[in-house]
């Protein structure tokens, strides 16, 4: 209870503290963010759709694509949060999240089907 009454305490100071330092370039931030933290949101049921179904195509197991879809929300919320420590941990999750590039599959039986023709 003390952290989530002290999250929004902190950001209050940090903001108050940068806002005399930076000035309006601040407020430039702040909305950028939440226009960043938005476009992240937009895409997420997209990401998720796609991870779900190529985990499912690929017999492999839907987590993966549930951490990075999840990483990705939770990301989007904290960008479009007001404060540079959310932003911070957003910007962490983003970084630290699983890749979500595909795993490469070589072929079963290692012969790759394909037309020959040998021009003299």
């Amino acid at each position: 209870m003390v952290i989530l009454l002290a999250f929004p305490v902190l950001e209050f100071y940090v903001l108050w503290k940068l806002s005399g330092i930076l000035g309006i370039w601040l407020l430039v931030w702040l909305v950028a963010s939440a226009v960043a933290g938005w476009s992240l949101l937009r895409r997420v049921p997209d990401a998720f759709a796609a991870a779900m179904l190529h985990s499912a195509l690929q017999g492999g197991s839907p987590l993966r694509g549930l951490l990075s879809s999840g990483a990705t929300l939770l990301a989007g919320l904290l960008l479009i949060f007001p404060g540079v420590v959310s932003d911070a941990m957003a910007l962490m999750l983003l970084i630290l999240a699983p890749p979500r590039r595909p795993p490469r599959t070589p072929p079963p039986d290692g012969v790759i089907e394909g037309e020959f023709r040998r021009e003299d």
